[in-house]
């Protein structure tokens, strides 16, 4: 299969989304661009488009998949109820990065929820992705755009360099704005309970839920036979073909630590500013404290590593580093949890 890579403009913008649109309504996928990361949308509806969704990506199929709206009205053939509190969440949030799990319609494929009752949407404020679900006139379900367990995609060429010849076509919108998946908040149980976290905080979320908590398995394994509830909760995870190793401590034990065990060819993950201060090669993942601009660059900075050919990685880690913070939930799935203090 051809894939076409097509750069939108203000001349072609119109024409290609609705040629994406047709290939979402012919029940084919197609790489998009959303504010968080690269999408590979399927029309919700069909759940033979949205299984091959699974096989293009290599996707485990017990990994629920987003559904992603243009407007409210939508959300009327999805979800069972809008709750009041999912209908504060909407206004405060939406468009925007933020996923709100309810319980699904009859309408929503299994496959789309790995057989959970429940189904997660967004309504995604990138303007691109917002035309091509309002031409395509049905929700559309989009995981991250890669192969399954590398790093996400921020980039149309991120997507055309892991599925050229899987898709038919990748619509490209310019870099990510975001840099990492939307925050994932469950409605469906006792209390409001983030899944996933992401740009959007805890903090920001209790001040329109105030009995918001986040789950403990956004920060840590998911138990024995416990079900995923949303994406990003199970298995290895956003990992470039290097082996990664979070390492927390001042830069001044960082460097003392990879300098004694990095071999040739690793590589060093540090903040701006910090590069001659570590003896082994390494590339910056953005200013220290500023998780917006890190995130931003997270994946493309992993996805570089591979490009250097390092066998391993070495991530530095404030010793304060908030656990549930976007990026960390990102760098713990990609080290499939390995830390060291230093």
């Amino acid at each position: 299969m051809e894939t076409q890579l097509i750069k939108l403009t203000e001349e072609n913008s119109e024409e290609a989304i609705a040629q994406a649109a047709k290939l979402l309504l012919e029940g084919k996928i197609v790489g998009i661009p959303t504010e968080t990361v690269y999408g590979l949308g399927a029309n919700a509806y069909d759940a033979a488009a949205v299984r091959e969704i699974f096989n293009v990506k290599g996707r485990p199929q017990d990994n629920p998949l987003i559904v992603h709206i243009s407007d409210l009205m939508m959300l009327n053939s999805i979800v069972k109820e809008i709750t009041p509190e999912a209908a504060a969440l909407a206004r405060r949030f939406w468009p925007g990065p933020l996923t709100i799990v309810l319980h699904k319609t009859e309408r929503i494929p299994d496959v789309i929820s790995c057989g959970l009752p429940t189904v997660a949407v967004r309504m995604p404020v990138h303007p691109v992705a917002s035309a091509l679900i309002r031409k395509a006139g049905v929700p559309v379900a989009a995981p991250s755009a890669n192969l399954s367990g590398l790093p996400s995609t921020t980039t149309a060429q991120h997507v055309y360099d892991d599925l050229k010849g899987k898709i038919p076509m990748i619509l490209d919108g310019g870099p990510c704005d975001v840099g990492v998946e939307s925050t994932v908040i469950s409605l469906t149980g006792e209390r409001p309970v983030i899944l996933r976290p992401g740009i959007i905080t805890l903090e920001q979320i209790r001040e329109v839920l105030p009995d918001a908590v986040i789950s403990e398995a956004a920060t840590h394994e998911l138990a024995p036979g416990e079900k995923a509830e949303s994406p990003g909760m199970k298995y290895k995870h956003y990992s470039p073909k290097a082996d990664v190793t979070l390492v927390r401590g001042s830069l001044e034990h960082f460097a003392q630590y990879v300098k004694q065990v990095a071999a040739c060819d690793a590589y060093a993950m540090c903040f701006d500013g910090e590069e001659e201060s570590i003896e082994i090669p390494c590339i910056s993942y953005g200013a220290k404290g500023d998780l917006n601009a890190q995130a931003r660059r997270l994946f493309s900075v992993l996805r570089a590593v591979d490009r250097f050919n390092a066998s391993s990685v070495f991530v530095r880690l404030e010793p304060d580093t908030d656990p549930a913070s976007a990026v960390y939930n990102r760098l713990i799935r990609s080290a499939a949890n390995k830390v060291v203090e230093v």
